[in-house]
This record gives C-alpha cells, sequence and structure tokens, in this order.
C-alpha cells in the first residue's frame, strides 16, 4: 500500500475541547486557513499507510498559547 500524508487543522472551542475545521493535502492552504482564524489552532500532520493511519504529530500551534 501507499504511504501517504494529510494535514489537519483543529480549532480550540473550550478548555479541552478541540473540534476539527478541516483536511487539506498540503501545509500552505492548512496555514492560511489556519492564519484565518481568530481562535487557538493546531495543526497536525497525520500519516497513512493505505488506509491505516500510522501516525501523527502537531507541526504548528498558533493563536492564543496557554494561560500564565
Amino acid at each position: 500500500m501507499a504511504k501517504w500524508k494529510q494535514y489537519e487543522l483543529w480549532v480550540q472551542t473550550a478548555q479541552n475541547k478541540w473540534e476539527i475545521v478541516g483536511l487539506f493535502p498540503t501545509t500552505e492552504l492548512a496555514t492560511v486557513v489556519a492564519n484565518a482564524r481568530t481562535s487557538r489552532t493546531r495543526l497536525i500532520e497525520v500519516l497513512y499507510d493505505g488506509t491505516k493511519m500510522m501516525g501523527q504529530e502537531i507541526i504548528a500551534e498558533l493563536g492564543n498559547t496557554r494561560k500564565e
């Protein structure tokens, strides 16, 4: 099976709640959409082998960060 990647954009909607905004084939498009958001967002790279998810990694976090 072929290995491939997709990029997911998640937005924080509450203290410990995240919702997916969209799936993108490249980081460029996902980053443009993330920069248009006003809330905290995460860009996650997801690696697949065919239809099986092999792993995921947060590659960027934008917006408000942790309150200290």
